[in-house]
């Protein structure tokens, strides 16, 4: 499927300022969960507490492939353009399918830990 060179660099903006609202959301999960941590020595909690350490290190990891992905995207159409200035904003490329469904993944995924978190936090705060 084909998709213009502009769509696309638009929905790699969008895609971008997404990642970083999850990176601030992990970083605000993870303080929270440093408070719980802290306040918390149970054998249960800990278990616990190392189950959302490891899940926010592989959401960051997944966050970063994606990022890295996007912005290889995103320098091909550069050096497309670069290429060949002319009508650019009316030719075409290559959808990036696989880009999209990394993020759609990531994203659910990430919605179901948070989900997972908020349940945690109120059972534990």
């Amino acid at each position: 499927m084909k998709t213009k060179i502009y769509t696309q660099h638009e929905e790699h903006s969008e895609w971008l300022n997404k990642l970083s609202f999850y990176k601030d959301e992990l970083k605000i999960m993870q303080e929270k969960l440093e408070e719980i941590s802290s306040k918390n020595t149970g054998l249960d909690v800990r278990k616990s507490i190392e189950h959302f350490q490891n899940q926010f290190i592989i959401q960051k990891s997944n966050s970063d492939d994606i990022r890295e992905h996007i912005q290889l995207d995103e320098k091909k159409i550069a050096e497309n353009v670069k290429q060949n200035p002319v009508a650019s904003d009316h030719r075409k490329t290559e959808d990036h399918a696989k880009e999209r469904d990394m993020l759609e993944s990531f994203e659910s995924n990430f919605n179901l830990l948070r989900q997972e978190f908020k349940a945690f936090l109120a059972d534990k705060m």
